[in-house]
Parts: C-alpha cells; sequence; structure tokens
C-alpha cells in the first residue's frame, strides 16, 4: 500500500468591511459580555510578520533578587515592580515556578501603557537548605511571551 501525503495551505480572507476598527481598552471593556482575554493582543500571527513594536513590554526594576542568607524555613518574599513601557495594554495570564515553595502574585487586571504593577512572590525556605536560585516565569501578550524574575541566596541548614 502506497501512502501520499500532500501538504496544504488554508488561510483565512476577509474583506474590509469583515474587519473591525481597532478599539481602545475602555471601549472593549465597557460593552457587554467581554471577558479580559478580548483584549490581548497578540504579536504573534499566524498570516502575519511578528509585530515586536505595538505590543506590551515590561520592564522591571529589578528582574533579580538576592535575599543574602536565611535559616531554613524562613518565607522570604519580594516584591517585583514593574512597568509597561509598551504601546498596548498589558495583561498579565500566567506566573509559576519551578517548584511549590515559590508562589507568585499578579496583577489580574490590564496594566495600560506607562503604568506600573508589581509581582508579590513569597519563598518557603522549609527544606531547602544550601544556594537557590528561583526563576518565576510571567507568561503575558508581550514579545517575548514569557519574561523571567527571579530569587536568589542561601539557605543556612538548621542545625538538629
Amino acid at each position: 500500500m502506497l501512502l501520499l501525503w500532500a501538504p496544504f495551505a488554508i488561510a483565512c480572507t476577509h474583506s474590509s468591511a469583515e474587519l473591525e476598527e481597532e478599539k481602545s481598552v475602555q471601549e472593549i471593556m465597557a460593552a457587554p459580555g467581554i471577558a479580559n482575554a478580548d483584549i490581548i493582543r497578540s504579536p504573534v500571527s499566524a498570516q502575519a510578520p511578528t509585530d515586536t513594536i505595538n505590543v506590551a513590554k515590561m520592564s522591571f526594576e529589578e528582574p533579580t533578587f538576592d535575599f543574602g542568607s536565611v535559616r531554613e524555613g524562613t518565607v522570604v518574599e519580594h516584591t517585583f515592580a514593574f512597568t509597561n513601557t509598551g504601546k498596548k495594554p498589558l495583561l498579565i495570564s500566567n506566573a509559576r515556578s519551578t517548584c511549590g515553595c515559590t508562589v507568585p502574585d499578579w496583577p489580574k487586571e490590564p496594566i495600560m501603557p506607562g503604568k506600573s504593577g508589581v509581582i508579590q512572590v513569597r519563598f518557603n525556605t522549609e527544606n531547602k537548605a544550601k544556594e537557590q536560585v528561583k526563576p518565576v516565569t510571567i507568561t503575558a501578550n508581550t514579545y517575548p511571551a514569557t519574561n523571567k524574575v527571579y530569587l536568589q541566596g542561601f539557605v543556612e541548614a538548621n542545625v538538629q
């Protein structure tokens, strides 16, 4: 049996009458039944080149926080301040770490261009003796789609 594979292209075409005008975030949010996902403007599209200019951008004042040396069992907390230096509203869809010992909390509402926000991170050092580097990956409607911040320091083991 001979099987042949033929690639085929599928394209979406829209007339100019079908395309809506670009609306402001306020106009979108004021419409009934609109969710935050409706204001995301993804910089990546299958039909167009990647837009790296007209997007939201996260600029952190301090992308790495060194907490120094702490005793095992200490809960380290740090607030990572950022500014949307892009041209579109910034919407964070997720923030996660590599393990459950590090828990981020992020703003759920859009951050307008030029405005600031914070990501609060808590790191529980229980059973985490020695040198530690804890990344937090933030997924948003930015280019690139992910940004990282880090907690780092040394956890001194409890002597028993």
